[in-house]
């Protein structure tokens, strides 16, 4: 199946869930860049810029992240597996991998800045420190995602989705500790960040990293074979398996549409936050 497999079969696919998961991943995507766009060309620069970051490199941090996930959703692909719907070298792990890892740094980066941002603010430490610890973290997750991905040892993905869940633990104690020291609206952003922060660390808790874990466990009991570096990087420029049988996707659909949605909503909404720094010391409670 290749993209000519879609525009032979409109029947067929329309009846496929695992391609109607598909245009619906493109069409969040589509609005996602739209959303994205609009913020570029109103949002306004902050007066204080933490770390000297202006609202415009922000947006960039923001639009890696916007357009990657577009990208991954436009062609997914799940990196172990190596199966993809399309059947073209951009559906290659080594691209999607490379595209992943960039974004992914940017997201995070982003978390970083607006946490220093509202910490210097307020003068919260705890946030502070959690601005300087999370993007080391992520440096370390995505160096266990490449290891799994070139090995396809599913281990070193629930390390790498663990750290994960660390930093973003770290992240929802920077912003808790900021609760008292806003009120009004702001205070409600902070509590609807901090809901979705719990949300996601329930996820990778309770499902992302017991589901890696349980093929790690799979694969040990039938001795299966690790790739070596070295052997796992010709593999993954070279090898795509094309499938739409929901059976492959099924447990990769949950995580992927939440990533895929969700966390840019969030990247996005980091954007309007950083640049309305001005506006935030409105609802700063008075020592």
């Amino acid at each position: 199946m290749s993209l000519e497999w879609l525009a032979r079969s409109g029947a067929r696919t329309r009846s496929n869930p695992v391609a109607r998961w598909w245009r619906l991943l493109t069409l969040v995507s589509a609005a996602n860049i739209a959303v994205w766009f609009a913020l570029y060309a109103t949002l306004p620069e902050p007066r204080a810029a933490a770390y000297g970051v202006s609202s415009e490199l922000m947006l960039l941090l923001c639009g890696a992240y916007v357009f990657g996930c577009a990208f991954r959703s436009v062609l997914p692909r799940a990196d172990v597996q190596r199966i993809c719907l399309f059947d073209t070298w951009l559906s290659s792990v080594a691209v999607g991998r490379t595209v992943a890892t960039v974004a992914e740094v940017c997201f995070v980066v982003q978390w970083a800045i607006v946490l220093h941002q509202l910490g210097t603010m307020t003068g919260a430490a705890t946030t502070l420190n959690a601005a300087w610890v999370i993007v080391p973290l992520i440096v370390v997750a995505e160096c266990y995602s490449w290891h799994a991905v070139l090995t396809r040892n599913y281990l070193s993905h629930a390390i790498e989705n663990s750290i994960w869940a660390v930093a973003f633990f770290i992240i929802g104690a920077g912003l808790c500790r900021l609760l008292p020291e806003f009120d009004g609206l702001f205070r409600v952003a902070l509590a609807i960040a901090i809901l979705g922060t719990a949300g996601y660390l329930a996820f990778l808790v309770a499902i992302d990293v017991p589901m890696y874990l349980k093929r790690w466990r799979q694969d040990v009991a039938t001795g299966r074979t690790y790739l070596t570096p070295r052997e796992g990087l010709r593999d993954i420029s070279v090898r795509w398996i094309v499938t739409y049988d929901l059976a492959d996707w099924k447990e990769e659909i949950p995580w992927m549409s939440l990533y895929f949605s969700a966390a840019v909503w969030a990247s996005l909404a980091i954007c309007v936050c950083y640049s309305l720094d001005g506006y935030l010391a409105r609802f700063l409670i008075a020592p």
